[in-house]
This record gives C-alpha cells, sequence and structure tokens, in this order.
C-alpha cells in the first residue's frame, strides 16, 4: 500500500503529458540506469549524493521522485526535497513498478547532449505551422521539459545547429525530419519509443494536417485552421508556441480521454417529446 507521500503508477500516468504533470527526478544508482537506461516521459537525472546542494531548485514546485525501487533513495531524496520546501513525493514501487505496468518510457539513444543547463536545444525554421509546433510540444511534455527551441531563417538552421549545438528538426536531409509518409511528429514518436495509442491518435491528426491528407482524421481539418490562424495572431515564433500548448494538450486530453463522446443539440435530457 503506498504512504500518505508517495504517488502510484496509475496516479502518475495519469499526470504525464499534461500541464499538471509534475517535475520527474530520477535518482536511480548508475548501475541500475546502465542496466536500463530508459527514462520516464520529462524526467531529469539526479544523485542522491549531493541532494542538499540541488533541493532548493525544487523549492514551491510538485516533484516525483524515482529510484529502481521506490525504497531508500526516493524517499531520502524526497524528505530532502520537502525539506527545501518542495512538494516531493515518491513513485510506489520506483522505476520497477512502472516499466512492470507498460508505463510510457522515453529511449534516450537520439537525444541530442544537454547544453550547460542540461537542456536540449532544437533549431528549425521560423514561422511554425503544424509540425514545428506539435514536436516542441511533444518534447516539453514527454521528453524534456526545459528544452530550448531556436526558430531562424531557413538558409541559417545548419548553421546556427552547428554553431549552437542544437539538433535542426523538421528540416529536410536531417535526422529529425519527414521519413516517406511519416511527418516529424512521427519519427519522433517512434525514436522515442513513445508508442501510444493516444499519442498515434494524435500523430494522425498531426499528419493529416501537416501534409495536406485532411482525409486520415476527421479532426487534421480543425488543427489545421487552428494552426494557421494562431500563426496569424503572433509575430513572435516563441509566443506562438507559447499559445499553441494549450491547443495540443486539448487535442492529447481528447485523444486520452474523450473520444467515445459525442455532442448534440438539444441535448437529451432537456428534449421535450409531445
Amino acid at each position: 500500500m503506498p504512504g500518505p507521500e508517495s504517488i502510484t503508477v496509475a496516479q502518475l500516468a495519469r499526470l504525464v503529458g499534461t500541464p499538471d504533470a509534475p517535475e520527474i527526478v530520477d535518482v536511480r544508482i548508475d548501475e541500475d540506469h546502465a542496466a536500463d537506461p530508459r527514462m520516464l516521459p520529462g524526467a531529469r537525472r539526479r544523485s542522491h549524493r549531493d541532494v542538499a546542494r540541488w533541493a532548493e531548485t525544487c523549492r514551491g514546485r510538485a516533484v516525483a521522485v524515482v529510484c529502481q525501487r521506490g525504497l531508500k533513495l526516493s524517499q531520502g531524496v524526497a524528505a530532502w526535497l520537502r525539506h527545501a520546501g518542495a512538494r516531493a513525493e515518491t513513485l510506489d514501487g520506483g522505476f520497477e513498478a512502472w516499466a512492470q505496468a507498460g508505463g510510457l518510457l522515453v529511449r534516450p539513444d537520439a537525444l541530442p547532449p544537454p547544453d550547460a543547463e542540461g537542456r536540449t536545444v532544437w533549431v528549425t525554421r521560423a514561422r511554425p505551422k503544424i509540425d514545428r509546433i506539435a514536436c516542441p510540444w511533444l518534447i516539453r511534455r514527454f521528453v524534456d521539459p526545459r528544452a530550448v527551441f531556436l526558430f531562424v531563417s531557413a538558409s541559417e538552421v545548419a548553421a546556427v545547429a552547428d554553431r549552437f549545438g542544437a539538433a535542426p528538426f523538421d528540416i529536410p536531409d536531417t535526422f529529425w525530419s519527414h521519413r516517406g509518409e511519416a511527418c516529424t511528429f512521427d519519427v519522433m514518436l517512434a525514436e522515442f519509443g513513445l508508442a501510444s495509442e493516444p499519442l498515434e491518435r494524435l500523430a494522425l491528426i498531426v499528419r493529416g494536417a501537416d501534409t495536406d491528407r485532411l482525409d486520415l482524421a476527421p479532426q487534421s481539418a480543425g488543427l489545421l485552421a487552428a494552426s494557421l490562424g494562431l500563426s496569424r495572431m503572433y509575430r513572435d515564433d516563441l509566443g506562438q508556441l507559447d499559445a499553441s500548448m494549450g491547443l495540443y494538450d486539448a487535442f492529447y486530453r481528447w485523444a486520452r480521454d474523450a473520444t467515445g463522446e459525442t455532442h448534440d443539440w438539444p441535448a437529451a435530457a432537456a428534449r421535450v417529446t409531445p
């Protein structure tokens, strides 16, 4: 039975990928991490050895601490974080319980190296529409919540990537780009190992909107219209990205929780029969 300051696998799984997700801190020892280097979505590796030094960076935040089995390491780190003012819980059963339950795990193989602040840095063409917003949403919600995105002139993407250690995406002839009929969002799902029914349902909508195949999903036309509208509302690409996060959050929650729900008028309970 989980303790009062722990979170179950099922509870954390409902939060992952949403704006309400806690910061996930992976404190597994090096041997356990080497045996399975996959990470919970959005997790950041930290060492229990110097928790007293970095605990203050979590002040005021909700944190889920993960070790191998949810015992001494995660409980000790969570206690330190609570001492520093964080709302810290341990994952009941730890990494092993999450993996055994089939929880999403991010493969780190293709991740670009982090910068000095531990963030991944990405670069793409300015004036984004579909893929260049969908991919940052996916990265921030499931891979690296602190990721940095640089929007520059198309002619300068390669040079900026080289000079600033950024990973180019949604650019022809790069690793993170379209492959056959798959758009960049599809490629990221595959490379990060994020296959799940809700995300694959969302990917179909994104692919339809991004490749002018509105027949792929009824929702693709709506995503395209909203995306084009947002691109005209915001001159600043980062402002557009921030405003679009809620749009993709809504599509994801529909894809996860609401595909069976319909809407009609008048509502069934309000209909008057003669």
